[in-house]
């Protein structure tokens, strides 16, 4: 009875895990219609305008008070993970005031945040001239690793065992 019991919580909990929901932005004031592109184009014109973007990290790096994500922006999914099955739709950079574990915001990891524009930044990227938009971060999210299972680690099955 003890083992049934034990079986059937084992069982809640991966369910549970199962449907665990995609992270809640608030969108109230985003323009879901602004993409990296044009924010670096219309930057007067748009101001301090909210955005919802999200995307690959290339880079990041830590400040005096605050941390600074280099992301290739790519559409977002449903659920707001970025789609990096579609085509990129530009590079930007997100700050986040305070520390942000470079370690754990490294290369290749994506995320989805939201935040003012706060204006552009020139840089060079190789021997190119860039035009980054400046995202204010006021929410952050950082996706689990590709490869990295949020699937529970249980597993039934019946086993048959030979020997001599």
């Amino acid at each position: 009875m003890r083992s049934a019991r034990t079986i059937l919580g084992m069982s809640v909990v991966a369910l549970l895990c199962g449907c665990a929901a995609a992270p809640k932005f608030d969108t109230t004031g985003v323009d879901m219609t602004i993409t990296p592109q044009r924010a670096s184009m219309e930057t007067e014109q748009l101001g301090s305008a909210r955005v919802l973007w999200g995307g690959m990290i290339i880079g990041s790096r830590n400040l005096t008070d605050a941390t600074e994500l280099e992301v290739l922006a790519y559409p977002l999914a449903s659920n707001r993970e970025p789609d990096t099955a579609q085509a990129p739709l530009g590079r930007v950079l997100a700050v986040r005031d305070g520390y942000l574990e470079t370690a754990d915001y490294t290369q290749g990891r994506s995320v989805t945040f939201n935040g003012a524009l706060d204006g552009i930044r020139q840089a060079q990227i190789g021997e190119a001239e860039y035009t980054y938009p400046v995202v204010r971060i006021d929410m952050l999210h950082l996706w689990p690793q590709r490869g990295a299972s949020s699937e529970p680690r249980v597993h039934f099955g019946i086993g048959v065992m030979f020997g001599n």
